[in-house]
């Protein structure tokens, strides 16, 4: 490995330096981050609130954060069907979903580094936080989105000045269309970007700070592409590496039953996910058929000594409404996160004396005209 920080291709061992932007190797796949050394306790700047408290963590360091106050989320305790869990609320975040994490970082460092306009693919919350970061960086901002988006989920988009497309077809037809792009305009990716997992990797950080430096024994995250599975792995191992932590807590990916390619892969013992077709699920922000970064994921999950879960229609819809009845509304996506819990202790996979955090990832408010049919109460 190389000594200073660098752009790696896991799939080859290539490394490219990691002062010339660049969102994939020359071979095509997707990059991550040479490993780092992690920090410790002294070095969280604790006068900041927000992510960049952990900036010394970072690969690169950055002198004019793109920083709207993400991070430092409630970590609340709550009953959940005869137990307790650590329920971690990220959608208190400034566009409302854990993706600023990976925002702020991502664009803070594009942005020092000379990259003015930048192209997202996203099928809400992703391109939510990059057109959010984007304005409040003074970026521009180029978004695709499938044709059949909810305009619920592009008008947050349009309002902080993105270009919006509509892409028809599925949600990989757009992430096509947006490969294709990227020859004319940066391709700032939440599923491709390396720096994007810098930021979400700040979750593992705050969860160890949240639980009094210590690190929790499992942790229950909805996943499509994986960008919070493997920003939990990354953060937890370098916490291990610098000997703040004993141990990596047990990493638990949740998808839904009608788009699980992670899951399938995972239960096969395949080294990368296994193809599905997917249906239509209630986990719109979850339904990714084909995850880039599948290979990584499964062997976050396999080192972790955690697994997957895949979720019914019908066990989202229930999490989602008891959650909401709880005072907690979210998002049918992150939903399945609590549903999964439920599954997961009822096998023996969780114990109630452990302590388990279930990753909420997106307020409900997003989602109000599904959750209103859900209710009966559309029109």
């Amino acid at each position: 490995m190389p000594s200073s920080p660098a752009y790696l291709d896991p799939a080859t061992g290539a490394t490219y330096p990691i002062e010339t932007p660049r969102w994939r190797s020359e071979t095509g796949g997707p990059l991550m981050i040479s490993d780092l050394p992690g920090i410790g306790r002294a070095e969280i700047d604790t006068g900041r609130r927000s992510l960049w408290r952990y900036a010394a963590a970072l690969p690169v360091a950055v002198a004019d954060p793109v920083s709207l106050g993400e991070g430092c989320t409630p970590l609340v305790r709550r009953p959940w069907r005869g137990g307790h869990a650590h329920f971690k609320l990220e959608w208190f975040a400034p566009s409302g979903s854990f993706k600023d994490r990976g925002a702020s970082v991502m664009l803070s460092i594009l942005r020092q580094q000379g990259i003015d306009a930048v192209l997202e693919d996203s099928s809400g919350n992703g391109g939510a936080a990059v057109a959010t970061y984007a304005a409040a960086a003074g970026m521009r901002a180029k978004i695709l989105v499938p044709a059949s988006t909810s305009p619920a989920k592009t008008v947050q988009m349009r309002a902080a000045g993105a270009e919006v497309e509509l892409i028809p077809g599925t949600r990989q037809d757009t992430a096509d269309a947006a490969v294709a792009q990227a020859e004319s305009i940066f391709y700032a990716s939440h599923n491709w970007q390396a720096h994007f997992l810098q930021g979400t990797k700040t979750l593992a950080y705050e969860l160890w700070e949240d639980l009094g430096f210590t690190a929790p024994d499992a942790v229950i995250i909805p996943c499509g592409a994986g960008s919070n599975i493997l920003g939990c792995d990354i953060g937890f191992s370098e916490l291990l590496r610098r000997g703040a932590i004993a141990r990596l807590p047990r990493l638990y990916a949740v998808q839904p039953a009608h788009c699980a390619p992670l899951h399938a892969g995972f239960e096969a013992g395949a080294a990368d996910f296994v193809p599905v077709t997917p249906r239509p699920t209630l986990a719109e922000g979850a339904s990714i058929a084909q995850p880039v970064r599948g290979r990584e994921v499964l062997a976050a999950l396999r080192r972790s000594g955690g697994g997957t879960v895949a979720v019914s229609e019908e066990s989202i819809e229930a999490a989602l409404m008891e959650l909401a009845r709880s005072g907690l509304y979210v998002e049918p996506t992150c939903a399945m996160a609590a549903a999964a819990l439920t599954d997961l202790t009822a096998r023996g996979a969780i114990r109630p004396e452990e302590t388990t955090v279930v990753v909420l990832t997106g307020t409900g408010i997003k989602a109000t005209p599904r959750i209103a049919e859900l209710l009966g109460l559309a029109p």
